[in-house]
């Protein structure tokens, strides 16, 4: 229960800027990969697997980056700031 506590309070913390443009890189991703799948049209099967890939990427980038804190931050959390 504790590391669930942990994650939440990292989500709702202050992303750094580097990944703050990764999880903009994330959404695009996901969103281009979004686009070509529902695509009204057929679509030979790399394009849809490149696309289904696409997607699976951006979705863990995003996800990843949410978490990112500074290291003062982390330090932080875990309970080992120093004063």
């Amino acid at each position: 229960m504790k590391h669930l506590r942990n994650l939440k309070t990292r989500i709702k913390a202050p992303t750094p800027p580097f990944f703050r443009k990764v999880r903009s890189l994330g959404i695009l991703l996901g969103a281009i990969g979004t686009a070509v799948l529902s695509a009204p049209i057929a679509l030979p099967a790399a394009i849809t697997t490149v696309a289904g890939y696409l997607v699976t990427a951006g979705l863990v980038a995003t996800a990843v980056s949410s978490t990112a804190v500074e290291k003062e931050e982390a330090l932080e959390l875990k309970g080992d700031a120093p004063g």
